[in-house]
């Protein structure tokens, strides 16, 4: 099915080259296009062998790992990042309403943060998308500008210097030498969704481009739901001797009106309406971010590989929900990492460093919300944040098929904010420094060819961002978030069988919650004293025909306090107890259909209290699509067939006391999307 639209890059690439020739126009021409097609087999297979080096590096680490192959989400509805990291084992991720806005988690982390990102390092090629306070913004990733994904689950990720709860997930481009060289795609469905997609691309023997552009707009299937976002994503790749630099150039601009949250009854009886004070204060989410990157990699004489990355960012916010928050930031820094192998007393060992330096200024200011408009200056910083950071991870290899891995990470975060409209001689400026270390001790083991067990035991640290700190109507000075936590698991990669297995356990000090009030306003962050995440992340493929495939995803989560003085052993609020996805894809030629399933068996509370939960729900779906013409990708991807009316996620609250309110995110109602693509 790639085949084809690799030839054609190949062959620009091949005309592109100052050591290529046109084809003669003689006789011989028949000739010099067949001479054409050895070099088409081995161009080609460079892309799947990219992704199986990738495969072959995550594999090497003693945790939980995962790759995502951009390929497969292709063939459905491309929006959010649910429909990209549905399927992918330990992620939590539902959109809040509709498509571009999610939540995402992994193992618990940012937990409250139902807005927004935090407890999660997203990367773009190894170099870091977050602002230098930890926080992220899900707009500024386009699933269909990455070739694959890397989910690094936990401690698993320190070895991009990542210490959070969640670890990190890595969107990995396309290049000229791979990617085609015109691909175009277009989705349409209901709810007045559309989305256009280009993509162009090119190679010569010493450099290569890529660049994507894409557009997308819909009605929403709530009110007040309108969003559009307009994104461009390119790098420009020149070869060194012994390596490459590639440089990024990021555009997104994009604006969300914010239907907010409903109540249960509301959710029951009408879930496409939006609450009352969404539409009176035309609540929205609307911003723009340019970013520019470089990532260079240089593979030395003596073997080792030296990676470097660096970045800037500028965003400018306006965000008008219970108060007008705009926000203009700055952020930039830069990372190395040194990969070393080498032999010690007839073993093999892999010895890998680095450190990043990240810094941000914040200018945040607030207003009275008039009808969407700013009004009267009700309070504002001047912010800066700072992060420092140095790790280290050595594998041995006991053994051939054994490896002992231990590693550690020490970061020092600095949060910085200057009041700049004291009220009532109040005034909010603090300055506070988080340091803490990280370390990490594994074993991995491959019991035979593609099938590895492993287990770790590792401690993860987590200052908090400005949106913990001052988030709220008032400041609250928290401290970081810490977390002890070990597992175990499975990894199978056979012809017919992927498998991706681990039971974890998490035991947390200070966890950072980040509570709403009854009507879903911010109400600030408290530390929780103690806390336990816990829990199995489960995702398998199996083609168990030539012509039919079974993918299953499934989560049980069991996040609770751990003897508080309030909440006793309650289950912490925020994500269901168990989610399982599956899909069976039969083909049939060029063509397939693939019924989905989507179940929540238990009840998701809203409040710690206990008092208030969301029902769990059953959807299902159905998709076909195919191949035509070798060049042409088609797809219809119907959702939630039965129309069933269920909670996609909720806000989170201390106390509800039993009592109904607007915590409650509607998943979409009964919807079919369409989706054409066309590569040469």
């Amino acid at each position: 099915m790639i085949l084809l639209p690799l030839t054609a890059a190949v062959a620009l690439a091949l005309a592109a080259s100052p050591s290529t020739t046109p084809p003669p126009s003689t006789p011989d021409a028949a000739d010099a296009r067949r001479t054409l097609l050895p070099r088409v087999e081995v161009e080609a297979s460079r892309d799947a062998t990219r992704i199986e080096a990738a495969r072959e590096r995550l594999g090497e680490t003693a945790g939980a790992v995962g790759l995502v192959d951009a390929e497969r989400y292709r063939e459905q509805r491309t929006s959010t990042l649910a429909d990209a990291l549905g399927y992918a084992a330990g992620v939590f991720v539902q959109p809040r309403f509709g498509s571009e806005e999610s939540r995402l988690s992994v193992r618990g982390s940012g937990l409250q943060r139902t807005f927004h990102l935090r407890g999660l390092e997203l990367m773009q090629d190894g170099v870091y998308l977050n602002q230098a306070d930890g926080g992220g913004d899900f707009q500024a990733i386009e699933p269909l500008a990455a070739r694959y994904i890397e989910v690094y689950r936990g401690a698993n990720a320190l070895q991009y210097g990542a210490a959070t709860l969640g670890g990190a997930v890595n969107f990995v481009s396309p290049t000229g030498h791979s990617a085609p060289p015109v691909d175009l795609r277009i989705e349409a469905g209901s709810f007045g969704y559309q989305r256009g997609h280009a993509a162009f691309a090119g190679a010569s023997e010493t450099q290569d481009y890529y660049a994507s552009v894409s557009a997308f707009s819909q009605d929403g299937f709530r009110d007040h739901a309108k969003q559009e976002t307009y994104r461009l994503f390119s790098n420009y790749g020149l070869a060194l001797d012994g390596g490459e630099t590639r440089f990024y150039v990021t555009r997104v601009d994009t604006n969300s009106q914010l239907p907010g949250s409903l109540t249960l009854a509301e959710l029951r009886d009408d879930p496409t309406r939006a609450a009352p004070a969404n539409i009176s204060g035309d609540q929205r989410r609307d911003f723009d971010l340019t970013r520019v990157a470089n990532r260079s990699q240089l593979r030395l004489d003596n073997g080792d590989e030296v990676e470097f990355g660096a970045f800037y960012a500028a965003k400018h916010l306006n965000h008008p929900i219970f108060q007008v928050i705009v926000q203009d930031s700055r952020d930039y820094g830069g990372n190395l990492r040194w990969r070393h192998e080498a032999q010690w007393g007839g073993h093999r060992t892999v010895l890998t460093g680095g450190a990043a330096a990240i810094a941000g200024t914040l200018d945040d200011r607030r207003y009275v919300n008039v009808g969407g408009e700013r009004g009267a200056v009700t309070n504002g910083f001047d912010n800066r944040a700072t992060r420092l950071s140095a790790f280290l991870e050595q594998q041995f290899y006991v053994t051939p098929r054994t490896a002992l891995v231990i590693g550690a990470q020490a970061s020092r975060n600095r949060r910085e904010a200057r009041d700049t409209v004291v009220i009532n001689a109040r005034d909010e400026s603090y300055a506070r420094t988080y340091s803490g270390v990280s370390p990490k001790l594994g074993l991995r083991h491959d019991v035979a060819d593609g099938v590895t067990v492993f287990g770790n035991l590792s401690r993860s640290y987590e200052p908090p961002s400005f949106g913990e700190l001052a988030g709220g109507p008032q400041v609250t000075l928290v401290d970081a978030q810490k977390a002890t936590s070990g597992e175990a698991g499975l990894r199978v990669e056979r012809e017919r069988l992927s498998l991706d297995a681990a039971l974890y356990r998490a035991d947390l000090r200070d966890e950072l919650l980040a509570l709403t009030d009854a009507d879903g306003n911010p109400r600030g962050t408290v530390n929780a004293a103690r806390t336990r995440h816990q829990g199995l992340e489960f995702a398998a493929g199996w083609r168990f025909t030539d012509a039919a495939e079974l993918r299953v995803a499934y989560l049980w989560n069991d996040f609770r306090f751990d003897g508080d003085a309030v909440y006793g052993d309650n289950r912490l609020a925020g994500v269901p107890p168990q989610l399982l996805r599956a899909e069976l894809r039969w083909r049939f030629g060029d063509w397939y259909v693939a019924p989905t399933a989507e179940w929540s068996p238990q009840r998701a509370y809203v409040d710690h209290a206990n008092t208030l939960a969301a029902s769990g729900y059953a959807i299902a779906g159905l998709r076909i699509g195919g191949d035509w013409q070798q060049r042409w990708r088609w797809f219809v991807d119907a959702r939630n067939l039965g129309d069933r009316r269920y909670a996609a996620t909720t806000g989170v609250i201390a106390d509800a006391r039993g009592q109904d309110s607007r915590q409650f995110l509607p998943g979409d109602g009964r919807s079919v999307f369409a989706g054409l693509e066309w590569r040469r």
